[in-house]
Parts: structure tokens; sequence; C-alpha cells
């Protein structure tokens, strides 16, 4: 449904805009129908830059996003079917607004010949189903609502339009644990209507809570994505092991990870791999280079060329031995 080929953001910083920073590099996934994709990375990494250009709110260098094979473009029609919820929902509300003022946007904006009683109801549907009491939420203030109940509000604004894309920025990371568990369920609902939801979160177990497939980002290149079960039941790229030795555990010490000594484009014989590609480890699970720096320096007899198709497909297959 939603593919990203060889997606590029550069950014002019310095003075007089004199110099360049790549705040994402050629990067290539897929957010696929009815399914959850997380986004995994430290911050700083290029997450919410991917989501902004996915909602059309940052411009794309180069490479190319589509929706169902159609490039995107940002309006009216596109943000029928793509909407975002981000970390921070009070600051989606104007807090001199009551919360329904956003419902009545969406109204104003794509359905102005449907009746105030119709819409009313259509409104009051779309809150139970996100588990909300209309008459606990309708005629509030932002500041009289939680967070989570806020969250909730702009989800079901959303499921209002005819959507087939989420994107959720880090929506769990201002909420308390038992509204967190809630709002994943929600998303693991919506889901289940055939939506894609993209997942940007830096918490790597809510990530495994929910997501089938995983994409992991380092310095804004994908060095490792797959099913979530691989990646997270064997990681092969140092940087994913460090962030899953980072995850708390109750009753275990935390252990530096394991230094990874092989690398599949130096020691596993990949004929083409390349700094900008991926190779395809086992069966749809793909790692970048495990030698962080300096990969192209050396790259064994017979490496092909960086070529742009090569890391728009995302994928550059070769074998990986001593694994």
């Amino acid at each position: 449904m939603l593919r990203l080929d060889n997606v590029t953001k550069v950014y002019k910083v310095g003075a007089f805009g004199g110099k360049t920073l790549t705040a994402v590099g050629g990067v290539s996934f897929d957010v696929p129908e009815g399914q959850v994709v997380s986004l995994i990375g430290e911050s700083g990494s290029g997450k919410s830059t991917l989501g902004k250009m996915i909602l059309g709110l940052v411009p794309v260098t180069t490479g190319s996003i589509t929706l169902d094979g159609a490039p995107v473009r940002p309006g009216k029609e596109y943000y029928r079917h793509v909407q975002g919820v981000f970390q921070d929902p009070f600051s989606s509300f104007n807090p001199v607004f009551k919360a329904d003022r956003v419902f009545q946007m969406i109204r104003e904006a794509y359905f102005p010949a449907t009746s105030a009683a119709e819409w009313d109801e259509r409104v009051r549907t779309a809150l139970r189903d996100v588990r909300l009491d209309p008459d606990q939420v309708l005629g509030k203030y932002p500041h009289q609502l939680s967070g989570g109940q806020l969250q909730r509000v702009l989800i079901a604004r959303a499921l209002l339009l005819d959507l087939k894309l989420l994107v959720a920025d880090e929506i769990t990371s201002m909420l308390d644990a038992s509204t967190r568990i809630d709002v994943l369920n929600l998303l693991a609902e919506i889901k289940g209507r055939g939506l894609g939801v993209l997942y940007i979160t830096h918490d790597l177990s809510l990530g495994n809570y929910l997501a089938e497939r995983t994409v992991v980002l380092r310095h804004g290149t994908v060095v490792e994505m797959g099913t979530t079960d691989k990646v997270f039941g064997n990681p092969m790229h140092p940087y994913t092991r460090q962030l899953l030795s980072a995850v708390p555990r109750l009753h275990d010490p935390w252990e530096d990870a394991e230094p990874v000594t092989s690398c599949v484009y130096h020691d596993g014989g990949a004929a083409g791999a390349v700094t900008g590609g991926l190779a395809e480890a086992e069966e749809d699970h793909f790692v970048a280079c495990a030698r962080l720096e300096g990969c192209g320096e050396d790259r064994p007899e017979g490496g092909g060329e960086d070529r742009p198709e090569d890391r728009a497909e995302g994928r550059l297959k070769g074998r990986v031995e001593d694994r």
C-alpha cells in the first residue's frame, strides 16, 4: 500500500545555508494493508522526519513515496486516506475551543452535505469505537481531558475519514502505563479493519508487542528490517543488539550486547553488497553492514556498484555464513 523508495531528506544548515545535513538517507520499506510496521531507533535517528515526509509536512529531497502505486501529493484527497497522530496530543488542539471542534472541521472539509443529526451520530459511533463515552468527551475543553482521552479523540477523528494509513508518531510516550496499553490495543483493532499503521517509537518492547514487521533506523539509514520475530529473535546488526540489550528487565541485570565479529559484506561473500543496501541474511530478514564505519573502503572483490535501483529495492541478496 505505502512504499518508500530510496527516500532522502537533506537540510541546509549553517550560516546562510552553506552546509548540508542528511537527516534521512536512502530509506526503502513498505507498509502493507492491514499490518503494523514499527519504525524503531533512538532520538535523532530520523524517525519523525520520515513520518513528516509521509504526511507531506516535509518535502522529500530525493526518492519517492507512493500510496497504492500513485505518487504522494499532499492535499485534501490525500489526507482523506492518510492521517497522523503525534506524541503530544495537547499540541493538536486549540485550548480556547472545545475538543469537538476537531470533528466539526472534518465535517466542513469533507462532509458538508451531512446533516447535523447524522454527523452527531457518526461522531458518537467513532468515539465508542475508540472506547470513549461521547457524553464524557463532547463539550469538554482539551485541559479537561487526559492525554489518553485526547489521543483517542484524534484517532476517532481519523476513523471518520476513508482512512488507509495511520502514522502514529510516539503516541504512547506521554501516557501512563495503564492508558498506554489501551491505545496500543486500539491500534491493533485498527489494523483488523484493513488499515496500515506506521508505528514510530523508540520503545522496543512496545514495537515487539504490536508490529508484524520492524524497521530499525540508525543515523537516518535502515540497518535491519524484516518480520518482528526475526529482527527481535535473531538480531544481526550491532546497533539492533545494543538497543535490545538496553531494554529493562525486571529480575535480570543489564548486559552489554555481544560483539559482532563478522559482516555479511566482508566475511559472508555477498557479491554486489554495498554500503547503501541491505543483504538478505535469511528469508524476510535484511541487515546492513555490521562494520559501522568505513564499510565501503575495503569491500570484497566482486562487490557491485552502489546503484540507485538497488537501494530503491532496499534489498541486496547475500548469504550469511558463520552466523
